[in-house]
């Protein structure tokens, strides 16, 4: 494979080159964060019980406390106020409003966001939330979840309910995150909540989750047309290991699987069963007039963009007859997760979505690194990290330069949390938390953001 990461000779990174209506931020999510998981009337979450599991979460790990967020948000926000960061993405607790996913309101969790979005505001912080990151109520999951195609009524009463509690105060809303992940891993691999595998789960949820996708931006819409309102991807741009024909045909399966599976039909392009083959069973679950029900009119679409992927054609992987190759076999920088660093990859992302006809325009909704990170005498020097979020912003702004219609870059994370299935020991924040004693400190890529931001 030859050797891509060739990074050209980028311009001086600055934030005037992003233009004063550019959106800065940081990204989180509920289930990440906020613990008190059974307080005042919250329900259960498919994470809350998929984490009670054993075997499931490196060093059976839980987000029963997390960060405590849901009592530590007034310290937090002003944390987050003095390092000059003015847009904050968080999510909804599905669970903490509706306890069994419909029906009956727990006002106790209203009250909870009212707050939330509230303290936001006063602080001169922008408040982005995100319908559903990942913790469906574990009542609806009991009832099928993703795999019921009912979830298109539970999806949108929920989605009703938010914007009408909110709408008056928030103007930015996102839809869904990551849908490839929490349908691939939660339903065909089985190591996200709820733990399902197969075929048989997966193909269903992966179409529920489209209509839910362009119905939750209908329902926004419909109750406040003046909010902008977005969706986001979990994207990598993706290489093939050789340019031989069968690595090549590979890496494109590879591409309309990650990339391309939930974008498409939001644009009303359909799926990309000419290269997913075996996806063709979706057309089993389709009713008249689900190619219309599966696309929205988007105001932004979320890149989460993170490494790239490099494929190799695999006749014995079952259907996608392709394995990707992972960066320590590559001898190539990479983090905790194994991902590799190739800020390179974000640039290519931006521009392949903005090819897309039907985006209007794109904000990077996450971007950042895990490192292992050490708090040694009351501070935390994170220089991969800080390097990491430099070479990738370098790289957002030579694709903005060059005419991509990117308009935001948020970063993941602004704390350490829970990560999902690895538990507390990759950190991706920019302010260390020590989960014992909830103390916080700001690493000196959190300082860095800071002098950015007000440079």
């Amino acid at each position: 494979m030859p050797d891509t990461n060739n990074e050209q000779a980028l311009p001086v990174l600055t934030k005037s080159a992003f233009r004063e209506d550019f959106r800065w931020g940081v990204s989180t999510a509920a289930y990440q964060i906020e613990g008190a998981h059974e307080a005042e009337g919250k329900g259960l979450s498919i994470w809350d019980v998929f984490s009670s599991r054993k075997g499931k979460i490196k060093q059976r790990h839980h987000g029963n406390q997390a960060c405590d967020f849901f009592n530590r948000y007034p310290d937090d926000l002003q944390l987050m106020q003095s390092m000059a960061i003015p847009n904050f993405r968080f999510s909804l607790s599905w669970s903490r409003l509706l306890p069994q996913g419909t029906g009956l309101v727990n006002r106790h969790g209203v009250a909870y966001y009212d707050r939330l979005i509230d303290h936001c505001l006063e602080l001169g912080i922008t408040p982005w939330p995100t319908l559903y990151h990942w913790d469906l109520p574990q009542a609806l999951e009991q009832k099928g979840g993703w795999t019921n195609r009912d979830i298109v009524g539970w999806f949108e009463e929920y989605a009703a309910l938010a914007v009408k509690l909110y709408g008056d105060r928030v103007k930015n809303w996102m839809v869904l995150n990551e849908p490839m992940v929490f349908t691939g891993a939660g339903y065909f691999l089985g190591v996200h909540a709820p733990g399902r595998r197969g075929f048989g789960p997966f193909i269903p949820a992966v179409h529920h989750a489209t209509l839910c996708q362009a119905a939750g931006g209908r329902v926004i819409k419909d109750f406040r047309p003046e909010a902008e309102v977005g969706t986001t991807f979990s994207c990598s741009h993706i290489e093939p290991l050789h340019q031989r024909e069968r690595d090549i045909r590979a890496a494109r399966r590879v591409d309309a699987l990650l990339n391309r599976l939930f974008l498409e039909p939001a644009l009303g392009l359909g799926y990309p069963l000419d290269e997913l083959r075996f996806m063709r069973r979706l057309e089993k679950y389709m009713l008249p007039g689900d190619e219309e029900r599966m696309a929205f009119d988007f105001d932004f679409i979320g890149v989460q963009n993170y490494t790239r992927e490099v494929v190799k054609y695999a006749f014995w992987t079952p259907f996608l007859q392709a394995n990707l190759v992972p960066a320590r076999k590559r001898g190539v920088p990479y983090t905790l997760m194994n991902w590799e660093v190739y800020p390179e990859s974000i640039y290519h992302i931006l521009h392949q979505f903005n090819r897309y006809k039907g985006i209007r325009k794109l904000i990077v909704t996450e971007n950042g690194a895990a490192f292992p990170d050490e708090l040694k005498d009351g501070q935390v020097h994170d220089p991969e990290r800080l390097c990491y979020l430099k070479r990738y912003l370098q790289q957002v702004q030579r694709a903005k330069q060059e005419g991509v219609k990117v308009q935001g870059y948020f970063v993941w994370s602004f704390v350490d949390n829970f990560e999902w299935a690895e538990g507390y020991d990759p950190r991706f924040g920019l302010v260390h938390v020590d989960f014992e004693t909830q103390q916080r400190t700001i690493k000196s890529s959190g300082h860095w953001y800071r002098d950015f931001l007000q440079g």
